[in-house]
């Protein structure tokens, strides 16, 4: 990957640019980790730039940025500029493109952020950030409160940066947190979620939860339950025990997902639960109470069915057995069955299976033929 972006670095310089790899991508190479996302930042414009790379994807001109694909790698190219009259505490009303890569550095967020590596892999430091990296502090790269107010989604990703890797944050980041938090009600409940995600993601998620709950930003956040919360391996596990799918943005999936948790949770972890919620959902519900999760396996290892396919009869069977016309019984049965099969009431075998309908008519309500 990275001789790739090195690559593009070159194929850009020839066309008479310069053009640098820049930030987290640098910043993780240092500290010996893999990261998968490669930034560059060029003085080449949008325009000169789809120039160059005839495939560059240019989403819009009014950021300076545009995006190119190779060998199945998404590459962010972004032209040097200076950004004026933040707009919403969020992002810049007017941009200038300009000459200069220190100039450039300067609008960004944090000094650790701002590493730079040229066509040749050689690490370029313009801000002193090594300092900051080696003293493993979140530090702005400008006055916290200015840097809080053009941007306050930089208020969770100093959060975010301090979890994922471990670092303390500035005494100036502290302050101007305490300060300016109340600017995080103007951001899209959408943005506040991705950050929260990445530090409820984190191996270092406590750290995490433990800075948010120190600032009260639980509070700001509408997150009134974060300080009941015990280690989780899984974001998701977080979010179901918040139970703010009101306040923020989900998907279809992930709503359903964190119902299943909650229910396997309400019923006890009962053996029904696990099956009809399904071994993820269990484990992750298992986390919340505290419940180890081999514990939790071996419950589902024994259960006789795993899914509905699993049953010994279908819905073809039962209509030939009790000589009925297909109708919506058949789901009905078919509910009946496997919560009796997974209770242990009676056995996953044909015969068995037929006989508990023949016996147990009179529960489904259906029309002879």
């Amino acid at each position: 990957m990275q001789e790739v972006a090195l690559k593009i670095l070159e194929e850009i310089e020839n066309a008479g640019y310069q053009a640098y790899i820049v930030g987290g991508f640098v910043r993780d190479l240092l500290l010996g980790i893999d990261s998968n996302d490669i930034d560059i930042t060029t003085n080449a414009t949008p325009k000169d730039l789809c120039v160059i790379f005839k495939d560059a994807i240019l989403p819009t001109t009014e950021y300076g940025s545009v995006t190119l694909m190779v060998h199945q790698i998404r590459f962010e190219i972004t032209t040097f500029r200076k950004e004026y009259n933040y707009q919403e505490n969020r992002r810049p009303g007017k941009v200038i493109y300009i000459n200069n890569l220190k100039e450039d550095l300067l609008r960004r967020d944090f000094t650790v952020n701002t590493f730079c590596m040229d066509k040749n892999g050689k690490i370029i430091d313009l801000l002193d950030a090594k300092k900051d990296l080696s003293q493993k502090k979140i530090k702005t790269i400008r006055d916290s409160n200015q840097s809080f107010e053009e941007d306050a989604l930089r208020i969770l990703r100093a959060i975010r940066f301090a979890t994922i890797l471990d670092f303390d944050l500035d005494q100036d980041v502290k302050e101007a947190i305490d300060q300016k938090k109340y600017l995080l009600h103007q951001l899209s409940k959408e943005r506040i979620k991705e950050e929260l995600n990445k530090i409820f993601s984190s191996k270092n998620v406590k750290k995490g939860i433990d800075m948010l709950l120190h600032f009260h930003l639980d509070e700001v956040l509408n997150l009134k339950d974060l300080k009941n919360i015990q280690h989780f391996s899984q974001s998701i596990g977080i979010w179901a025990f918040l139970q703010v799918e009101q306040e923020y943005p989900f998907s279809k999936n992930e709503k359903e997902l964190m119902q299943r948790i909650r229910n396997v949770k309400e019923a006890s972890f009962s053996p029904y639960a696990i099956y009809q919620n399904g071994l993820y959902a269990s484990c992750v519900a298992g986390e919340m109470v505290g419940r180890l999760k081999g514990d939790i396996v071996k419950q589902y290892d024994t259960l006789p069915i795993k899914r509905r396919k699993d049953l010994a009869i279908n819905g073809n069977d039962i209509i030939k057995i009790l000589n009925k016309a297909p109708g919506p019984y058949l789901s009905q049965w078919i509910k009946i069955l496997e919560k009796e099969v997974v209770l242990g009431h009676i056995k996953n075998e044909k015969k068995e299976l037929f006989s508990y309908c023949l016996k147990n008519q009179s529960m489904i309500g259906y029309q002879n033929k």
